[in-house]
């Protein structure tokens, strides 16, 4: 399958009004019809992503929520999510493909780098941000992405100096790229190129940050 169709849409519409174990129990038919047509369509994105990186995990995001330690009960995700890794430990970060009524998104990057990554990362900044800076003020990474997103400390993390030039880059505990679809892109004939352009947009960002977290702070291998 290698198109959306006006009815993933729709379904997910309708689930979010009726996110509810009786309403989803009635329509499971249905629903596995489609997120089957969904799956195929990930698999298409996976199989094509295959020519362009070394990718050695693919994971579906199940409908169900875990709500053990959550305040919203709602038992259903009202979302598709695939996850594509690429293969360790060469090679860094993820790209994600989320499906959501409104709220579309392709994105990927480094969600919650362990301390000793984002400690690894932070050095290389604090050493000389230059390329990092090249590849987020590239023609191509604004197009697409605009800027690096994330969350941040207030201030500067400990050990590094607040007044550093490159502060704004070490605040960041995330370093994550994205860039949003309207319902109408997600159903148009090119979405999938559109996706995979998107994605291969990463691959500056990817391949600094594998270099960076597969070295010390001599530039070493560690492998």
């Amino acid at each position: 399958m290698k198109q959306l169709k006006k009815e993933h849409i729709d379904f997910l519409l309708t689930l979010e009004k009726n996110n509810n174990k009786p309403w989803f129990a009635d329509h499971k038919p249905e629903f596995d019809k489609l997120f089957a047509e969904v799956k195929d369509f990930f698999k298409v994105v996976h199989d094509e992503m295959l020519q362009h990186d070394s990718i050695d995990l693919l994971h579906v995001h199940r409908i169900y929520r875990d709500v053990r330690f959550s305040k919203d009960k709602t038992p259903y995700k009202t979302y598709f999510g695939l996850h594509l890794g690429r293969t360790k430990p060469m090679l860094r970060g993820g790209y994600y493909l989320n499906i959501e009524p409104g709220r579309s998104f392709v994105g990927g990057g480094f969600w919650e780098p362990n301390k000793e990554d984002l400690l690894r990362i932070r050095k290389e900044i604090e050493a000389d941000d230059s390329e990092l800076r090249d590849i987020i003020e590239a023609e191509q990474f604004q197009k697409y992405f605009g800027e690096l997103q994330g969350e941040e400390l207030k201030t500067a993390p400990k050990g590094f100096d607040k007044e550093h030039p490159a502060i704004d880059l070490l605040r960041k505990k995330q370093y994550l790229v994205m860039r949003s679809f309207t319902d109408k892109e997600v159903l148009a004939p090119n979405f999938k190129e559109e996706i995979i352009k998107t994605f291969i947009a990463m691959r500056p960002l990817f391949d600094y940050m594998s270099d960076v977290l597969t070295t010390d702070v001599n530039g070493v291998s560690l492998y």
